[in-house]
């Protein structure tokens, strides 16, 4: 089997040389240890990691490390990880240490991916070549499930392809799952009896290692169609059991959230690229990636770069649906669509329900901002005619 190839940036520690540090980062994550050994024998040498390549870049280096594939357990993620983006965050050698990509080979990934991807879920709601757009119940808690239901049927009227639970609402006392679920579904029932639109609602499941599936399962018996986990705070696992229950037949959503803790430090942490990769393995269907204009950092080329893991061609599985979050509204939407493409979910939250007519109003500007896009018209001019995204515009800009 070939080896796993891992590629990190690192700034080596004052007095250690590149080629050291880079060597440091092989043996720790390998075989090796601070001092000799005496119960190294010769077999075991076989599993050294090795050095393929250390070159210069901006203030630090960058190294792709083999790692022998026999070292790992194949599908089991946690040792992957345990290897690739294990001690050597704490190396003395290393000031800083980022892991960039890892590339596996096929006998590591007996993984089946997205059920869905963008193709199943394109299907599910009934679009082909069209960007959706999605929302967030905003606020984000403390609504009840009888105005959480008033706002998913608001946002549903207007337009949207996809509403979300926030990643901070699970089934707290002011709007458990077992009552808000039915509540969304009833409201969404009614929108699809008056528009002939079918919309995703995405309930967030997340919870501890035992009980994720068992509320999951639950959440679909009380009428979800679409699931969402926080990847991050639950674990790579947590996802891995979603997607391989039997009894879970609905598209998987995954928010990132507690990611920028590893990913938004240039130097040190983990990139988003690896967990984008791994995301799509085990079976996230949508995954949050970053937005050209939002509110949050991120980094046009690390980006670009994290929605081409989930889509491009990779061991024959599905692609995965990028999805843009954080501080979108009408205005940024040409920004986005030209530099993403239409194969992305725009996700809108206060860019909807902020809307100085209310959701409904907030939605319908976020699909006339698309729809301006599709026809090469922009916003301004196509907001002409459209009141709703006049308004929008009024309040946010065109940026």
């Amino acid at each position: 089997m070939p080896d796993v190839i891992a590629t990190y940036f690192f700034i080596p520690d004052q007095g250690t040389s590149p080629e050291q540090a880079a060597q440091a980062i092989s043996e720790e994550e390998t075989t090796g240890t601070w001092t000799d050994l005496t119960t190294r024998t010769a077999y075991v040498q076989r599993l050294d990691g090795s050095v393929e390549s250390v070159d210069a870049r901006g203030d630090g280096y960058v190294t792709k490390i083999h790692f022998p594939a026999e070292i790992f357990e194949p599908g089991n993620v946690p040792q992957y990880l345990s290897v690739v983006a294990g001690n050597l965050f704490g190396l003395s050698s290393l000031a800083a240490v980022r892991l960039l990509d890892i590339d596996l080979p096929a006998g590591l990934v007996p993984f089946k991916g997205p059920k869905f991807g963008i193709k199943g879920v394109r299907k599910l709601i009934g679009t082909t070549r069209r960007p959706h757009v999605g929302t967030i119940i905003k606020p984000k808690v403390g609504l009840n499930p009888e105005d959480t239901a008033a706002v998913a049927y608001e946002a549903a009227m207007g337009g949207v392809d996809f509403i979300k639970d926030d990643e901070t609402l699970t089934s707290q006392a002011f709007c458990p799952l077992d009552e808000r679920v039915p509540a969304v579904m009833a409201r969404l029932d009614e929108a699809t009896s008056e528009t002939g639109r079918t919309v995703l609602y995405a309930v967030n499941v997340s919870d501890r290692a035992d009980r994720i599936v068992e509320r999951a399962e639950y959440a679909i018996d009380l009428g979800a169609n679409t699931l969402m986990v926080d990847v991050i705070t639950c674990g790579f696992s947590a996802l891995q059991a979603l997607a391989e229950a039997p009894g879970i037949r609905v598209p998987i959503h995954v928010h990132r959230t507690m990611h920028a803790a590893m990913t938004r430090n240039p130097h040190h942490g983990v990139a988003m690229r690896p967990i984008a990769r791994i995301v799509r393995m085990l079976g996230g269907d949508q995954l949050h990636t970053g937005t050209v204009s939002g509110k949050m950092e991120h980094n046009l080329e690390e980006l670009l770069g994290d929605n081409r893991a989930l889509t491009e061609a990779s061991f024959g599985m599905n692609a995965a649906f990028p999805v843009a979050s954080g501080g979108l509204h009408p205005g940024k939407v040409h920004a986005e669509l030209s530099t993403l493409g239409t194969d992305v979910v725009l996700q809108a939250g206060g860019g909807i329900h902020g809307h100085p007519d209310g959701t409904a109003a907030g939605a319908r500007a976020m699909r006339q901002a698309v729809d301006a896009f599709l026809a090469g018209v922009g916003s301004e001019e196509y907001a002409q005619d459209h009141p709703e995204l006049a308004r929008a515009l009024s309040k946010w800009g065109s940026r």
